[in-house]
């Protein structure tokens, strides 16, 4: 009889339940269709069942008729988007994690005081878009301890380093070190950049994966925060972890010799399909499920007030 380990907190955070009764209220208060910039959240089912509730995902303004509802996804936009949503006459709502726009603000501020800002994250990844779009004649986006040490700059004296919110911490940690070696007088950003979703999950798979012989993270492949949280397993002692959509990606090799195996969710991952896999594992004789809980999350976030003091959907 095999053992399950599941990590908490796992699955959801508050700013992706946010970010998901954002467009189910804006379909509740404005109809059919509501259009949505990007994937709302870097989920497939996620996205999927929105779009059978009558979403229409985009992914730029061009795409969207004049006067129409649109909504921004939870990674954030850069003002242009904003400005080219005015310009339309788009009937916006913005579901920006609350914790981007916190990063979009410390941008401002460093940049409006004229320093140089080294944007820690991934090329391409829409949070990087939105904050790097925030001042970019002032950000440079740097993604690895490697591209760090090549880092040039103006005025070593005038440099802060910000951060994507869904890295991992020791990932962060490296690039962070890198640059301070090559730049002494580094400023650190005023607050942790890293989400403390993203930082609990990492904690909760650290705590379970020296006891783990397989790992499995419900997370899409393109959910940040999700891979991040098979590479922090491995390096925690997982013998082999893997990210998949659901229990049907899981492959029949991964299994072998398996007693101890370890279930998390990124925080874009519906707790449903964690059920699923569970379900899953017991039909495969791990049934015994263990949980390990490393913090419980209390945080809520406002909805934007185009939809506060509404109903909620039935």
């Amino acid at each position: 009889m095999g053992t399950v380990l599941l990590a908490a907190p796992r699955g959801f955070c508050a700013g992706v339940d946010r970010a998901v009764e954002i467009v189910e209220r804006a379909l509740d208060q404005y109809g059919t269709p509501v259009y949505v910039r990007k994937q709302i959240v870097h989920n497939t089912h996620v996205v999927r069942d929105l779009t059978e509730q009558g979403a229409v995902f985009v992914d730029e303004l061009d795409e969207v008729p004049d006067g129409s509802v649109v909504v921004f996804s939870a990674h954030g936009v850069a003002p242009t988007v904003r400005a080219q949503a005015t310009e339309r006459g788009l009937t916006v709502i913005d579901a920006t994690c609350p914790l981007v726009s916190k990063v979009h603000h410390e941008a401002l501020r460093y940049a409006r005081r004229g320093y140089e800002i080294v944007l820690i994250g991934h090329t391409g990844h829409e949070e990087i878009e939105g904050t790097a779009g925030q001042a970019p004649d002032h950000i440079t986006v740097v993604g690895s301890p490697e591209e760090a040490a090549r880092l040039q700059v103006a005025n070593p004296a005038r440099v802060v380093w910000l951060s994507q919110t869904t890295l991992a911490v020791d990932e962060v940690a490296a690039t962070a070190t890198a640059l301070r070696t090559r730049l002494p007088l580094l400023e650190d950003p005023p607050g942790d950049d890293i989400c403390y979703a993203s930082q609990n999950r990492q904690d909760a798979v650290r705590a379970i994966a020296p006891r783990c012989d397989l790992l499995l993270v419900i997370g899409s492949a393109n959910s940040s925060n999700s891979v991040r949280l098979a590479e922090v397993a491995l390096r925690a002692g997982a013998r082999a972890a893997y990210l998949i959509d659901d229990a049907s990606q899981a492959q029949e090799s991964w299994f072998t010799g398996v007693e101890t195996i370890g279930v998390t969710a990124g925080a874009s991952a519906p707790e449903s399909r964690v059920t699923e896999l569970l379900a899953a594992l017991t039909e495969r004789g791990h049934t015994q499920v263990e949980q390990v809980t490393v913090t419980t999350e209390t945080q809520h976030f406002a909805l934007p007030p185009p939809l506060q003091d509404k109903e909620p959907p039935p």
